[in-house]
């Protein structure tokens, strides 16, 4: 299984969703899961993965790790050339490099080039940026490129964002 993860914030409580999938051209989710996270951590300007972390772990706890081979963050991996990690980073190491986690962002990321790939769905000119690890890039990339949708952003990442923002906390 894969699952896909984002987190939506209000005042005092966050929402985390995953769409969980079987495969990477999966058009429908194979489940949906939702955790509801009070007090979430203020945002920490250069530490969003502070905030971020700690849902993405209380969502995880309603899903069977187990059975999960891939974990899709709204995000980056790494955020430079250095490889300053991101919140994909944080994840991967959070469940022992046991998961290998891809960062899908929409917007580049300042000196942030070495290990990120660029990928161009349906007729945009825009493209995603790829970042990843415990799996090799080009084939992190080609799973984003292989997701069911034609256009800029993979329908079931779509789905997830619906999920994720709709009504309130």
């Amino acid at each position: 299984m894969i699952i896909a993860i984002d987190v939506y914030y209000e005042e005092h409580r966050a929402k985390a969703v995953g769409v969980i999938f079987q495969h990477w051209d999966d058009a429908e989710p194979h489940e949906v899961i939702v955790a509801y996270i009070d007090n979430p951590l203020d945002y920490e300007p250069g530490a969003f993965y502070k905030r971020e972390l700690p849902c993405i772990q209380e969502l995880l706890k309603l899903a069977d790790i187990d059975r999960i081979h891939a974990i899709v963050v709204d995000g980056y991996v790494y955020l430079d050339n250095e490889k300053k990690p991101g919140l994909g980073h944080y994840v991967y190491t959070a469940y022992s490099g046991k998961i290998p986690v891809i960062g899908v962002a929409k917007t580049a990321f300042h000196d942030n080039e070495a290990h990120v790939q660029k990928i161009y769905r349906g007729n945009s000119s825009k493209p995603l940026f790829i970042t990843a690890v415990g799996m090799e890039l080009g084939r992190a990339a080609a799973h984003i490129q292989s997701m069911c949708g034609a256009y800029r952003f993979p329908h079931l990442l779509k789905l997830l964002d619906r999920h994720t923002k709709e009504t309130g906390l």
